[in-house]
């Protein structure tokens, strides 16, 4: 089989309507858009949101806040979610995509504080809190910035 000789299957393409090709066709003079107005004109269509001169909805609605395009978004994992994984002396990032315990690690992994740890664990990640970093250490682990 060659390139030249794939084609679509039957059905799937349509021609368009030829229109403007006299009177006999049916479609011919006007080509189907009626006598003058906007719609019978080239480009005769209004823009998108175009709510007839009513003031459009986009600029209806209030605009508030600021939006940082610079800000580091984390995936973001507790103190408590940590003790949970059993059998696991050093947790990365990777582990943790790979336990599906995070789908995406996006800028980064940040530990925040929420609950208690029982264990000593060596927790690598972007990012701690000032108290997730502080009971880990207090466990007896270490909190190790990548």
């Amino acid at each position: 089989m060659k390139i030249e000789d794939i084609k679509p299957a039957a059905g799937s393409r349509k021609r368009g309507k030829r229109v403007g090709r006299g009177i006999g066709s049916g479609h011919g003079k006007t080509s189907c858009k009626g006598h003058k107005g906007q719609k019978a004109r080239s480009g005769g269509t209004t823009g998108l949101g175009f709510e007839g001169g009513q003031m459009p909805l986009q600029r209806r609605l209030p605009k508030r806040g600021f939006t940082n395009n610079n800000a580091i978004i984390y995936a973001t994992i507790n103190v408590d979610t940590i003790n949970a994984l059993t059998g696991l002396d050093v947790i990365t990032p990777e582990i943790l995509v790979e336990k599906r315990i995070i789908k995406d690690l996006k800028g980064g992994l940040k530990v925040l504080g929420n609950g208690t740890i029982q264990r000593a664990v060596t927790v690598k990640a972007t990012a701690f809190s000032v108290s997730a970093a502080e009971k880990i250490t207090a466990a007896g682990g270490t909190a190790e910035v990548q």
